[in-house]
């Protein structure tokens, strides 16, 4: 199964998602903001795949998934967000990510979206 990261700073959100992967058999990494994250990362951790909230503390999902997308450009990173303005600012980013999943979400409609991208 694969290794996956999730920035999320809302404690609730976070640990549904890692708790639903891991019983899916994934390894999964949990960090509160994008600057945990990117440090996780250059830590030398590996990962197959990023999910990020874009509304988060210190470090935003979009500076985020820029900066992976610079130094580690095959992680695919998937966006979550529940305010709309926050959708447009990740339309610019088709190139980079490969979906944003609209919160409130169904935790199946996360994993379905996780096998897609993990398939490609």
């Amino acid at each position: 199964m694969a290794r996956i990261l999730i920035a999320e700073d809302d404690d609730a959100a976070r640990i549904l998602l890692s708790r639903a992967l891991e019983l899916d058999g994934h390894t999964v990494h949990a960090v509160e903001d994008g600057a945990a994250a990117l440090e996780h990362l250059q830590g030398g951790a590996e990962a197959d795949l990023l999910l990020t909230d874009i509304s988060m503390p210190l470090m935003d999902g979009i500076a985020l998934a820029l900066s992976v997308s610079r130094d580690w450009p095959k992680l695919p990173v998937i966006l979550m967000t529940g305010f709309s303005d926050q959708r447009e600012r990740a339309s610019g980013l088709d190139a980079l990510i490969k979906g944003v999943i609209v919160k409130p979400f169904q935790i199946e409609d996360v994993r379905t979206k996780i096998r897609e991208v993990l398939a490609q």
